[in-house]
């Protein structure tokens, strides 16, 4: 008897190894333009564009995974990986008690990208065009790109957002943001994190933290609008000596310096603020710390 319990148990193991080793080879032909959805939970996404009409998956599935499949049409594509159901000795019922998987994806230059995941670390290369969407929970977002638009957000996972994005949103709670060249509207949110930034001429760019340092460095566009609102974070602007704004400043009680204007002492009390106007005045810089010190550079 104790056999005949022991040898499924035995058999049910051995089929899910199996599986954890399975590489996946799939293919779908494509539009230029594609939509891609891809979602996984634990493992890995790497994708990278080429000069071809499709869509092309590799990689190995995780233990307890369903077979993968590329679903949808040709301009419309989805790879997802799902949790087997409940099926013997194995009980495979939740999408968390699956082994990782590693997704391998090649797709079209133009192709947008829509991207979920839990704890896989993400890896996007050589986009041109598309648009990029990523839901990420502890895994870590890095997007090499040329797009009108980029929206990046997670938990505890860093954010880097290298080549060139018009339109960027980009929100994590305790990963850092690392974006050296964000184009014309831009709003960046953590909470612990910091956030390195560079680019412009903006036209929008609000960015706010709590704890988090913040290292921002660009220009305003004309009658472009620049907010920063951070609670205990420092932060350090650095804006080109041609820039065009008013500058309104202040800190509760962190310390405040600028190269440009004068800063003033509040007669009773902490706290330090700036209201000046370089250039023409047709742009607005606002930016405000609670006990965060804020330092306001000429960029050179």
């Amino acid at each position: 008897m104790k056999t005949a319990r022991i040898i499924p148990l035995l058999l049910s193991l051995s089929i899910g190894q199996a599986l954890a080793d399975t590489p996946i080879n799939l293919s779908h032909d494509a539009t230029p333009s594609v939509h891609v959805s891809i979602g996984n939970v634990k493992g890995t996404v790497t994708v990278t564009a080429w000069d071809r009409d499709q869509v092309q998956v590799g990689g190995h599935l995780g233990e307890g995974a369903k077979p993968l499949t590329i679903e949808g049409s040709n301009s419309d594509l989805t790879i997802k990986v799902q949790a087997q159901g409940k099926s013997g000795w194995l009980n495979w019922n939740s999408d968390t008690s699956m082994g990782g998987t590693t997704l391998d994806v090649r797709v079209p230059k133009g192709a947008s990208l829509d991207v979920d995941v839990v704890s896989a670390p993400i890896s996007i290369d050589g986009i041109e065009g598309g648009k990029i969407k990523i839901n990420a929970v502890s895994g870590k977002a890095r997007v090499n790109a040329r797009t009108p638009s980029a929206e990046i957000e997670t938990v505890s996972g860093n954010i880097e957002l290298a080549g060139h994005a018009d339109r960027v949103s980009l929100q994590t709670v305790s990963g850092d943001i690392l974006a050296p060249s964000v184009g014309n509207n831009a709003e960046l949110q953590t909470v612990s994190g910091r956030i390195r930034v560079g680019g412009g001429p903006w036209q929008k760019l609000n960015l706010s933290t709590v704890s988090g340092d913040v290292q921002l460095s660009g220009g305003l566009a004309a009658s472009g609008t620049l907010d920063v609102d951070s609670m205990s974070g420092d932060v350090q602007l650095q804006i080109p000596a041609n820039t065009s704004a008013a500058i309104h400043a202040n800190t509760f009680s962190g310390d405040l310096r600028s190269d440009f204007g004068t800063v003033k002492k509040a007669e009773h009390g902490p706290g330090s603020a700036l209201q000046t106007t370089i250039g023409s005045g047709s742009g607005k810089i606002a930016i405000e710390t609670f006990s965060g010190d804020l330092r306001i550079r000429q960029q050179d």
